[in-house]
């Protein structure tokens, strides 16, 4: 879809990415390490600097003491990080459980791996998760269990009831938790991001991976990290050492020192709330019916109220005709169901979303 926006000149609401600068501080302290020749491998498992700066920032937001030499690996991505644990965990014959509509990286992984894909759907019209059926999935095979929370692509959120459910599951049945929390400071309405590493027993249990990209607004920089118990985390280390061995090192300096200061992540749900609801305000009059985005930069939309098109069909009629991309939803589903939905991404920049809304009220 991207790539169509280029081709049609359209504005570009569908792939996740902001369209606003990084911090200049950011910038020059990369510059600075680049300069005094901190350019060559790093550490295998992630600059020693930057694990204990992620380990402080943890204990300070999530309350729990992480090891930094033993639980935190930095990757190439959180994308590597899934990968890497999905590797190292999942085998010929082993199910891994999957909660459509998913992030794309998934399945294929554990596909790769010689697992099974098991897909729950998320119950409409929140996006909530049925544990009762997810009881039902569980069984001798099920070697892991991925949750993503913000959610992408639905913006719906865990809550700490549901984390009790998964503890129920956890404690009952043995399998290991994948929880992707890279949209972790991207949450709003008032809620709290329900981390695993909130709860000890599921800690004990899960890798919690991570995104600077998403955090910091620079998601072509690659950089991610997974945190998980000494023995899960020896295991996913193997994998991600011959999978790309080290991290962009002048930039994990950078990190480490920019992360001294709470100051460049602890705004961030004010700041993109207000990009949501500006976003929503730009749309009020249109015919589009807002499904609830309480996390991630994205906002889904129902067109059930304008045409019987497929999301595809639809998808590309408003990026090749109405110039402004957006993302089908069945493309998130194994069975490619489609719901009559669209995903907008709302990291841009105020008057990107405001015309993209007087798009989107002509429709």
């Amino acid at each position: 879809m991207s790539q169509m926006a280029q081709e049609h000149q359209a504005i570009n609401l569908s792939q996740g990415f902001p369209d606003f600068h990084i911090s200049d501080e950011l910038i020059r302290l990369t510059e600075i390490a680049m300069k005094s020749g901190r350019n060559q491998y790093a550490p295998m498992a992630g600059l020693p600097q930057l694990r204990e700066r992620i380990a402080e920032k943890k204990a300070d937001t999530f309350n729990c003491s992480v090891d930094p030499e033993t639980e935190i690996t930095v990757t190439a991505g959180a994308t590597e990080a899934l990968f890497a644990s999905i590797t190292a965990l999942v085998h010929s014959g082993d199910e891994v459980i999957i909660f459509d509509p998913a992030y794309d990286s998934y399945a294929p992984a554990v596909q790769l791996s010689g697992g099974t894909p098991v897909h729950v759907d998320l119950c409409q019209p929140d996006f909530h998760v049925d544990w009762e059926l997810v009881g039902q999935k569980i069984n001798s095979k099920t070697r892991l269990l991925i949750i993503n929370t913000p959610h992408n692509p639905t913006g719906s959120v865990l809550s700490s009831q549901d984390l009790d459910e998964l503890e129920k599951l956890v404690k009952k049945h043995s399998f290991t938790i994948l929880s992707d929390e890279v949209y972790e400071h991207l949450i709003f309405d008032g809620l709290n991001h329900q981390s695993l590493l909130r709860r000890p027993a599921l800690r004990a249990r899960s890798i919690s991976v991570f995104s600077f990209g998403k955090t910091f607004h620079a998601t072509g920089w690659k950089i991610g990290y997974a945190i998980a118990p000494p023995e899960l985390t020896e295991e996913i280390r193997r994998v991600h050492q011959f999978l790309t061995f080290s991290v962009n090192t002048p930039i994990q300096y950078a990190l480490a020192e920019f992360l001294e200061s709470k100051d460049h992540y602890e705004s961030l749900s004010l700041f993109f709330q207000q990009k949501r609801n500006l976003f929503l305000d730009h749309i009020s009059d249109s015919r589009f019916v807002p499904i609830a985005s309480h996390g991630t930069y994205f906002q889904l939309l129902s067109y059930k109220n304008i045409s019987e098109e497929s999301d595809v069909e639809l998808a590309v009629r408003l990026t090749c005709d109405h110039k402004i991309a957006s993302i089908p939803i069945s493309v998130f589903y194994k069975d490619r169901k489609d719901n009559h939905m669209l995903r907008f991404c709302f990291a841009k920049e105020d008057e990107t979303i405001i015309k993209a809304g007087e798009i989107l009220c002509r429709i």
